[in-house]
């Protein structure tokens, strides 16, 4: 299992902090979090991109995952008028061809909240819409879209592995995978196997981190209620080889370089117990 870094706490750092980090760390990849001042799609294809492709090469880590910043202010595609959710879907392809462009293996994505007044047949029809015309491009690019289920306090469009399995039957895409965040269903007393086991090969990538059973904070692994050690000796058993990102994600921006050391170390160690 290949161990990468979310970029996100490092956002008031410089980015080469980022690459830098990763390599003196060895974290074997960077999840790259598409937002500014680092990675916002629209930069990087406006000419940003060169800067990131050389961090790249300089210090020989690669970018496995690419995951832009949408589902609030102002991108939601679950939410609002047609031409909203039709901007929305602009701004995906666009992080779709950044991710493609900075070699990426997948570009992520997940679905954000779609109010509270709107039915459910109507959410997942939105969902469903929105994600075939986001596959088509993935298609077209020969790039892999991801989707991510998030807990209900982020979402009511897609929270759970039945949803997940759901959905990807209805797009039926093969530029369409799924990844497990594995707070989600921690948080709502779901198997973390049982999803793991639902997705099969459509599993794509994981999120690894700890959590305090209550909020949806991520914390670094092994200092929350999460079972770590025995589902690292399952993902092992199961013979589970792809990538899992530790998302740290804006509990640490005071110091994302020591906590980014400490969740390594401690992943690596629970890994090998």
């Amino acid at each position: 299992m290949r161990i990468g870094m979310f970029t996100s706490g490092y956002q008031r750092n410089p980015l080469d902090h980022v690459f830098i980090d990763a390599a003196r760390f060895g974290y074997d990849y960077v999840e790259l979090w598409g937002g500014r001042p680092h990675a916002f799609a629209p930069d990087l294809l406006a000419g940003d991109l060169a800067g990131i492709l050389d961090l790249i090469q300089r210090y020989q880590v690669p970018v496995e995952v690419y995951t832009p910043e949408h589902n609030a202010y102002p991108y939601n595609y679950m939410i609002g008028s047609e031409s909203q959710r039709l901007d929305a879907l602009t701004y995906l392809r666009s992080c779709l061809e950044a991710g493609h462009a900075l070699g990426a293996r997948c570009t992520t994505i997940s679905a954000g909240h779609a109010g509270y007044a709107t039915p459910r047949v109507e959410v997942r029809k939105r969902l469903v819409r929105s994600l075939r015309e986001l596959a088509d491009h993935a298609e077209r690019l020969d790039h892999l879209l991801v989707l991510e289920a998030l807990t209900p306090a982020e979402s009511n469009s897609c929270t759970s592995a039945d949803d997940l399995v759901e959905v990807l039957d209805a797009v039926g895409s093969p530029r369409l995978a799924a990844m497990c965040d594995i707070v989600p269903p921690f948080l709502r007393h779901e198997p973390i196997t049982g999803t793991l086991d639902r997705l099969g090969d459509r599993l794509a990538h994981l999120h690894i981190v700890d959590s305090d059973g209550v909020t949806d904070t991520h914390l670094v692994p092994g200092e929350g209620a999460l079972p770590l050690r025995e589902l690292m000796a399952e993902l092992a058993e199961a013979g589970y080889a792809g990538t899992a990102t530790i998302e740290l994600v804006t509990n640490y921006l005071h110091e994302p370089r020591l906590y980014a050391r400490r969740a390594l170390a401690n992943l690596r160690a629970l890994m090998r117990d």
